[in-house]
C-alpha cells in the first residue's frame, strides 16, 4: 500500500523553507496522511505563533475534502465552494472538527499514482504566498497533486475551473 514517509516530509519542508526565505516570509508546514492524521510539523523561528496550526488545518482539511471528491483539488476551490454555497457550513465544519477546517490556499493533496496519500498545508504569508511556497516545494520533491490517471469528470473540471477563474487565478486549469 502507498503510504507517505516523515523523510519525503522533511524534504518537503526544506524546500518550502528556502522558498520562504527567499521570499523573506517565515511560515509553518504540516503533512497529513490520507486520513488527516498528522505525520510532520514544522515552524519556521519568525513564523507567527498560530501559524502551526493553520498549517495543520489546511493539510487536514484538504485531505478530508480530497477525499469526498475530486472537486476539491486545494484549499483555494473548497473556500469558494463554501463561500458559494453555505458560509456557514465552514464555521460548523470547524466547530464539530475541533478547528481543524481552514480553507484557503497554500495546501494540496499528494498522491502517490492513484492514491491519495496525504496533504499538505502552509501557513505564514498571505494566501498567494503560501501557494507560491507551497507548489515551488512540491514541485521540487516530485509530489503529485492529482493522480496519475485524470478520471476527474469533465462537468466536475468545468466547475473548478469556473472557480479559478472566480477567485482570479484562471491561468490555473484542471
Amino acid at each position: 500500500m502507498a503510504r507517505l514517509k516523515v523523510a519525503e516530509c522533511r524534504r518537503f519542508f526544506k524546500a518550502v523553507q528556502k522558498k520562504a526565505n527567499e521570499m523573506g516570509v517565515p511560515v509553518a508546514m504540516a503533512v497529513v496522511n490520507a486520513e488527516g492524521h498528522l505525520l510532520a510539523l514544522e515552524r519556521m523561528d519568525e513564523a507567527g505563533f498560530i501559524t502551526p496550526e493553520i498549517a495543520w488545518g489546511k493539510a487536514f482539511t484538504v485531505a478530508a475534502f480530497r477525499s469526498m471528491s475530486p472537486r476539491f483539488p486545494d484549499g483555494l476551490a473548497i473556500q469558494q465552494w463554501f463561500r458559494e454555497r453555505n458560509p456557514q457550513m465552514m464555521m460548523n465544519a470547524a466547530v464539530f472538527t475541533n478547528g481543524r477546517v481552514v480553507a484557503s490556499g497554500g495546501c494540496a493533496p499528494i498522491f502517490k499514482g492513484e492514491v491519495l496519500v496525504g496533504a499538505y498545508g502552509v501557513s505564514g504569508g498571505t494566501s498567494d504566498q503560501d501557494e507560491v511556497m507551497a507548489n515551488w516545494a512540491r514541485e521540487r520533491v516530485g509530489w503529485a497533486h492529482r493522480k496519475a490517471t485524470d478520471d476527474t469528470p469533465e462537468s466536475v473540471k468545468e466547475h473548478v475551473n469556473q472557480i479559478y477563474d472566480k477567485v482570479g487565478m484562471g491561468k490555473r486549469r484542471l
